[in-house]
């Protein structure tokens, strides 16, 4: 029987491909020197990097280095007197970069994520809660601590999906971090984060199976016009609308992975729209929402 974080990808590092010709070597060497030079500044923050707008302005200065544009939502949560929980679908270690870039959210990631060469330790020094996959007994405490941060205010990004996948409609959602925000009264954010490079779909930027983050790194700075759109759909509603947690991952899922938006159940069985979220407009340079 298959725990709660047990889970298995299909996808493998040969899921990983360019849509498009590799840019030059010499533009490669600069984006390497100019992506060391900015894990290095980043790193010397030190504990001060969890301060929401370091947070911010180091996720989109790494991203700036491997010239990644992000696209799409301006914003993920909502304010109110709890935090939002943001659960998005997983294709890359970029993903935690694009994220923070669009709003310095909390983000509990699996416990391997913080022995990930660059971005473990800039994701451990930006108060990242770890998931130890190893103990499932620790499963109610970790929903607990969640509920707890969203009843304080704070928003909390998860990756459902608990594994990567190399597009943005594989998978599914496992239901357990949706206990906390029914538990705080929170509402539930689903995101899509796709890939494409000059319009075209990409997997590119994948980190699967039993790929190495050097691997991943080096077919990213080889990447032409790779950016990474954030798709913000409607908020659900978990209390509103009574929903179970069963329920409430699979109306998370439909939108996040099927890229369907739902409108967020009230109580009686009315729908009503969720709130709208901002986009950023259109840019014609590698800048970042």
């Amino acid at each position: 029987m298959n725990g709660p974080w047990d889970v298995h990808s299909d996808c493998t590092p040969d899921c990983a491909a360019h849509a498009l010709p590799r840019v030059p070597a010499a533009r490669i060497a600069r984006r390497g020197a100019a992506f060391a030079r900015t894990v290095r500044r980043a790193l010397t923050d030190g504990e001060r990097m969890a301060e929401p707008g370091r947070l911010r302005t180091h996720a989109r200065a790494l991203l700036d280095a491997l010239d990644i544009p992000v696209e799409g939502a301006a914003a993920l949560t909502g304010g109110g007197e709890t935090g939002t929980l943001v659960v998005v679908n997983h294709i890359s270690w970029l993903d935690i970069l694009a994220l923070l870039a669009v709003e310095p959210v909390t983000l509990l990631a699996k416990r391997e994520v913080g022995g990930w060469p660059v971005v473990g330790g800039l994701a451990r020094r930006a108060g990242t809660h770890f998931i130890d996959r190893t103990h499932p007994r620790r499963l109610p405490h970790t929903v607990q601590e969640v509920s707890e941060l969203l009843a304080a205010g704070r928003s909390v990004a998860v990756f459902p999906q608990a594994t990567t996948w190399c597009t943005a409609e594989a998978g599914t959602f496992r239901r357990a971090t949706f206990q906390a925000a029914i538990d705080a009264g929170a509402p539930v954010r689903p995101v899509t984060l796709d890939y494409r490079q000059q319009g075209l779909p990409s997997t590119v930027a994948a980190f699967c199976g039993e790929d190495t983050f050097a691997g991943s790194l080096r077919r990213v700075l080889a990447a032409r016009a790779l950016t990474v759109r954030v798709t913000a759909h409607p908020v659900l509603w978990p209390l509103d609308g009574g929903l179970d947690r069963r329920e409430l991952a699979a109306l998370a899922a439909r939108a996040a992975l099927g890229g369907r938006p739902v409108t967020a159940v009230t109580g009686g069985g009315a729908v009503r729209p969720a709130a709208p979220v901002p986009h950023a407009p259109p840019r014609d340079t590698p800048a970042h929402v």
